[in-house]
């Protein structure tokens, strides 16, 4: 190989890139390369390519086919003081960037994550879901993110991803206003919700969050066991079905046990005791029209609080039942 057959490699007439699946950014490689004046770019859809110099952004280039020279290339021949005249081959930095949208990619929380709810105060949650994002404005993108690397791809980017999106989940659930379960009811408010709290994260990176689902979310057991609680005595209402429920639960749970059905009698009482004390506290004024109550008031406001603290009743209903009860009192 002639001298003059090295130096003509040395020389760049064609800049170009066929992004792979997941490429985010890459940079062209020009190390002891210069760019030949005239040389032709082209930059596909979805792409930006940006030239550099001394590290900073000079011109960008979208979708198109271009002759690279003085024209076209207007800041960096102010920058390097060219004259009209040019004709030398230059060296700059070249970085082709990616703005597809990445589809498909999962987050969720490795820990459970405490918020703080209006209702039920600090909870402890566990969440899953999908996302996309895409790269929206290059020059912080490049900033904080490539900076002098060759090539950003997806799987680079992913793991801090996760975790803004996990940070920023307590902050979507326990800095609004609504309510857990109402969110929780609402997949479709939730996933928006927390949306909202994620974008400003991923923009001060130059990243746009294109589409943003919750597909799961866990509580803690104990409290997955009050609601169901919760849940089932408004459904039953009636205190009689309930009694008959408690008994029932009691049977199931008593054939399941080494006894079989010998502990069936004592879960039965049980729950017809359950049901017995509730039916005394919340109706025991109805047995008599307009009679002094069987029980003294005091005691069954009491009863009637203890059944509060276990969740058998609302705040509502011990509330009425209270009013009702001392509004007897002589």
């Amino acid at each position: 190989m002639g001298l003059r057959d090295f130096f003509s490699k040395q020389l760049v007439d064609i800049i170009d890139w066929t992004e792979e699946p997941g490429m985010l950014a890459w940079r062209f490689p020009m190390r002891d390369r210069e760019i030949q004046n005239g040389a032709q770019l082209t930059v596909r859809e979805g792409q930006t390519a940006a030239f550099f110099n001394e590290g900073t952004i000079a011109d960008m280039f979208g979708a198109g086919m271009y002759t690279l020279e003085t024209s076209t290339l207007p800041l960096l021949t102010a920058l390097q003081n060219w004259d009209k005249g040019f004709k030398s081959p230059f060296k700059s930095d070249v970085v082709f960037f990616s703005h597809k949208e990445q589809i498909g990619l999962k987050w969720g929380t490795a820990q459970p994550v405490t918020v703080r709810d209006a209702e039920f105060g600090p909870l402890r949650i566990r969440a899953f879901g999908s996302y996309s994002f895409r790269v929206l404005d290059v020059a912080p993108f490049y900033s904080r993110l490539v900076g002098t690397l060759d090539r950003l791809t997806v799987a680079d980017l992913e793991p801090q991803l996760r975790a803004a999106i996990a940070t920023a989940l307590a902050t979507g659930l326990g800095g609004g206003k609504t309510a857990f379960l109402d969110l929780a009811a609402n997949q479709t408010a939730m996933s928006e919700a927390l949306k909202a709290a994620v974008e400003p994260v991923f923009k001060q990176w130059g990243l746009a969050v294109s589409t943003f689902f919750v597909e799961s979310l866990s509580l803690p057991e104990e409290v997955q066991k009050h609601l169901d609680k919760s849940s089932s005595m408004r459904v039953l209402g009636d205190l009689d079905r309930y009694a008959k429920f408690q008994a029932a639960e009691a049977i199931e749970t008593a054939a399941a046990q080494p006894g079989g059905m010998a502990g069936v009698g004592a879960g039965a009482g049980a729950g017809i005791a359950i049901g017995q004390a509730m039916a005394g506290a919340l109706g025991n004024t109805q047995s008599g029209s307009g009679g002094a109550p069987s029980e003294d008031p005091f005691a069954l406001v009491e009863k009637l609080h203890k059944l509060l603290t276990i969740g058998a009743i609302t705040q509502a209903e011990f509330d009425a039942k209270k009013a009702e009860l001392l509004g007897r009192i002589r």
